[in-house]
C-alpha cells in the first residue's frame, strides 16, 4: 500500500458511526485508493451468538467501516465532513473462521476496484490476523448525494 503523504485522521473524524456502533479503532495505512484499519475484537461485546468473540458474518460490517474511512478519508482531505453511505450487498463473503476470537488484533482493508460518477463503487475487502487472512469479501456500496434525499425517496431500501 503506498502511504498518502499525509497524517493519517483519527477514525472519528472519517466515519459518522459513534459509542458502540464505531467498531474501527484507528487507521494503520492508506493510500488513494485504499485503506487498512485496526480493531481488537472486545471480550463480551453481547453479541447475539453464544460462542465468545465476535461471529465471523460481522465481518461485513467491519469492512463497510473500513469502506467508510476511505470515502471519508476522500472528504477529509478537501475539509468536508463523514457523511453516510449505503450498503448495497456483499459478494463472496469468505471466511475460515466462524468467530473473531476475543483480544484477537485485527486489521481490515478496503480496497477500491469501481467506482463511477454517480456514486456506485465496489471494494475488494479482507480481515487478517497477524498476516493471516480470514475473511474476504467484495461490497457494493453507494454514495447518495445527499443522503437524507434517498432515504425518502422510492430508491431506499
Amino acid at each position: 500500500m503506498k502511504p498518502l503523504p499525509s497524517a493519517l485522521p483519527a477514525i472519528e473524524a472519517l466515519i459518522p458511526h459513534r459509542g458502540r456502533m464505531l467498531w474501527l479503532e484507528r487507521l494503520v495505512g492508506a493510500a488513494e485508493d485504499a485503506v487498512e484499519a485496526a480493531v481488537t475484537v472486545p471480550a463480551g461485546a453481547g453479541y447475539l451468538d453464544p460462542q465468545p468473540g465476535m461471529p465471523a458474518w460481522l465481518g461485513i460490517e467491519l469492512m463497510a467501516q473500513a469502506v467508510a474511512a476511505h470515502v471519508g478519508l476522500r472528504g477529509w482531505r478537501e475539509g468536508k465532513p463523514a457523511k453516510p453511505g449505503v450498503l448495497l450487498g456483499c459478494r463472496r463473503y469468505r471466511s475460515s473462521v466462524t468467530t473473531f476470537a476475543p483480544g484477537a488484533k485485527l486489521r481490515v482493508s478496503a480496497r477500491l476496484s469501481y467506482r463511477d460518477e454517480g456514486g456506485f463503487g465496489a471494494y475488494d475487502c479482507t480481515i487478517a490476523d497477524q498476516g493471516a487472512e480470514l475473511a474476504s469479501a467484495t461490497l457494493k456500496v453507494y454514495e447518495p448525494p445527499d443522503i437524507e434525499a434517498f432515504l425518502k425517496s422510492d430508491a431506499a431500501p
